[in-house]
């Protein structure tokens, strides 16, 4: 009888371990089958996590370099984008960034709160959970952030990934920007100095600005500014490596024309040789150059893409583009179910059609179509490196 008893627990235990994937589980052996109505069976854990730790970030931007890649970065404010970027990066077996403005990020905190920080800190930990359903790597970088506002979006984010480093836990944004582009170049990079200083204590990169973004994002209107701040000077850009080399990670945006914005062909003069030469100034003197980041790529021509990932450009921020490709199937919806949308003359309208997750889901679609094509335009399709650093 005991021994009928012994072989009864010595197969329950064996049919733990065969329900678990295959796998051996070895604490699950020890400790004999799970009992009660709550009883859990063990769950493997993932070794890789899709919002990569900041030595996989490094690794991705210094891979992407070394082999001639780019990732997209696109601009989030809602869920719905969220999932769209996922999904696309993922269809696409392409790792990729998302990143938060201080307008994006303003706008998800709600109309009566209008809190860029707040709102930043909800969407970044909505990507940390939805990652996880994953099989890329997603990067999260916070976009320009001029130097009127580091006290009240930069410092306290960075204040929050300080939080969850002492819960035993990653930074919650993997990069920011600094965007003091605006400011004389030796006042520009003072504030980046002591930002990246602050910025290294955490482990995250720190992406800076020298030259001028044309045209107006998030509120920003730079479109009066003179021609030749577009252009960055080889000279500023060996000034720039002199400055922050060796006091933390950083990314830089050097300006060859670039313009926020879609605009007629001909429109906007791109000169990537810029990057070439200012590239060639560092690795001249220091034996080494910069990773460098396209600002403006929606509307780019492909050419002018693929000639600045050839001089180091690691990252190429989409927003305009991806607006469009989120608000068109939507306002098709609208336009192709008038009838159901609106309660006219009496009738009472459709709500298969007006209930918003009818259209949403359009636009999570546009948006995925949209940053697939970014991840072969920028070659980063089929280059995932989840699961392999």
């Amino acid at each position: 009888m005991a021994t009928a008893f012994s072989n009864a627990v010595a197969l329950s235990r064996l049919l733990i371990v065969l329900a678990c994937s295959g796998e051996v589980w070895y604490d699950a052996w020890r400790a004999g089958p799970p009992c009660g109505e709550n009883a859990q069976f063990p769950t493997k854990e993932r070794s890789t996590m899709p919002v990569p730790t900041q030595e996989q970030y490094i690794k991705m931007l210094n891979t992407a370099k070394e082999k001639g890649y780019a990732y997209p970065a696109v601009n989030v404010t809602t869920i719905e984008v969220i999932n769209g970027a996922l999904k696309a990066f993922a269809e696409a077996k392409s790792d990729g960034i998302i990143q938060i403005s201080l307008g994006g990020g303003q706008f998800a905190s709600g109309t009566a709160v209008k809190d860029s920080a707040t709102g930043a800190i909800v969407l970044a930990e909505a990507v940390h959970r939805l990652a996880e359903k994953y099989d890329v790597l997603v990067a999260l970088h916070t976009d320009h952030c001029q130097a009127d506002k580091i006290d009240s979006f930069l410092r306290p984010l960075i204040a929050e990934s300080k939080k969850r480093i002492a819960e035993g836990k990653g930074p919650l944004f993997n990069s920011h920007m600094l965007d003091a582009s605006a400011l004389p170049m030796a006042e520009n990079l003072k504030i980046s100095k002591q930002m990246l200083k602050e910025c290294a204590e955490v482990g995250i990169v720190l992406e800076i600005e020298i030259g001028v973004v044309g045209g107006e994002e998030d509120g920003v209107d730079n479109s009066g500014q003179h021609a030749a701040k577009l252009y960055t000077s080889p000279e500023d850009m060996l000034l720039t490596y002199e400055t922050l080399d060796g006091l933390g990670e950083f990314m830089l945006a050097a300006t060859f024309g670039n313009v926020h914005g879609v605009y007629k062909p001909g429109a906007v003069k791109l000169e990537p040789k810029i990057l070439r030469d200012g590239q060639k100034a560092v690795m001249d003197k220091h034996g080494k150059d910069m990773r460098l980041v396209f600002h403006g790529g929606s509307g780019s021509d492909l050419c002018d893409i693929r000639e600045a990932i050839s001089y180091g450009v690691v990252k190429m921020n989409i927003d305009t583009d991806t607006q469009y490709a989120f608000s068109k199937p939507i306002v098709l919806h609208m336009c192709q179910n008038i009838d159901g949308m609106l309660k006219v003359d009496g009738e009472v309208g459709n709500k298969k059609v007006y209930d918003p997750r009818s259209y949403l889901k359009k636009g999570e679609q546009g948006i995925c179509d949209r940053l697939k094509v970014a991840t072969s335009d920028l070659l980063s399709e089929g280059k995932t490196l989840f699961g392999k650093i």
